[in-house]
């Protein structure tokens, strides 16, 4: 039988705490900037749907124009794809180190 010892060689959370000259977390993947930009990109979504809402009419039978008002027709889709926008730069922006 050939039997072979595996090198463990892979350093445990311990050594790299100690490798490290200053007493910063590992590294993410984020930064602070990021999630910032995250939660404001959020925020434009959300406040981009909640501008969508109404307009509706309560008896089905009579039709209200409050639906093709400039807040539901181009407002809200343009603060939906600002936030869309922030979201996409807030992922591909890379942390200050």
């Amino acid at each position: 039988m050939n039997a072979k010892k595996k090198s463990t060689h892979s350093p445990t959370p311990q050594t790299v705490k100690a490798n490290r000259s200053d007493n910063r977390p590992a590294d993410m993947a984020f930064g602070r900037q990021n999630y910032m930009l995250l939660i404001i990109g959020l925020a434009l979504i959300f406040v981009g749907f909640i501008l969508m809402i109404g307009g509706g009419s309560d008896d089905p039978n009579l039709f209200n124009e409050k639906i093709f008002s400039f807040r539901r027709i181009t407002l809200a889709p343009i603060l939906v794809l600002a936030g869309f926008v922030v979201e996409i730069f807030a992922i591909m922006k890379k942390p200050k180190a």
